[in-house]
């Protein structure tokens, strides 16, 4: 159940993320004039959306077991909708998003196992996770643009930046394995 006290502004911003993934899928599919735009201007908001909520939390003091549960859902939500939908308008996006979207529901089964060890410090987002999110959001912000009427490079960019998010996200899974791996195997 959601505590009153689990409502300020750090989950504001993570409940408002959530709510525009559904905006962002009906700008991409819509017949309005630049959607793709709009699709990709709110899909950029929601992405830093994320950084935003973490910085208020934190700056404020706003931390709460509400937003630890909710942030990761919502960033997760984000980017596996979008996925689907432009793999479903491009199939070149098919491998990548099938290993973003793995990595995803692997790390998060690993991170729900570690908790049962009490040890979830050791799978908690590292340098090379926060690379690869970074690279995922501009390259999903480039893919949502590419259309006919957008300059090829463009697409190219976001098709690059996807598969390069696809490769760093494997690296990212690994270290979290062998870190979890070699802690649980002891001395």
């Amino acid at each position: 159940m959601i505590r009153l006290r689990d409502l300020n502004w750090a989950n504001a911003v993570t409940i408002i993320r959530v709510i525009l993934i559904p905006v962002v899928a009906v700008c991409y599919y819509s017949e309005v004039p630049a959607s793709n735009f709009w699709a990709a201007l709110l899909f950029a908001i929601a992405s830093i959306s994320d950084w935003l909520d973490g910085y208020l939390a934190r700056k404020l003091d706003l931390a709460s077991d509400f937003g630890a549960f909710l942030d990761p859902i919502a960033d997760k939500l984000l980017v596996v909708v979008v996925l689907i939908m432009l793999v479903a308008a491009h199939s070149s996006l098919l491998i990548a998003t099938i290993v973003l979207i793995s990595r995803e529901i692997l790390i998060s089964g690993l991170r729900e196992w570690m908790s049962t060890k009490g040890r979830r410090d050791l799978v908690t987002v590292g340098f090379s996770g926060k690379l690869k999110t970074t690279i995922q959001m501009i390259a999903i912000v480039a893919l949502l643009l590419g259309d006919i009427d957008r300059p090829q490079w463009l697409w190219q960019l976001g098709l690059f930046g996807i598969y390069l998010a696809a490769l760093i996200s494997v690296y990212s899974m690994v270290i979290y394995f062998k870190n979890a791996w070699e802690t649980l195997q002891g001395p």
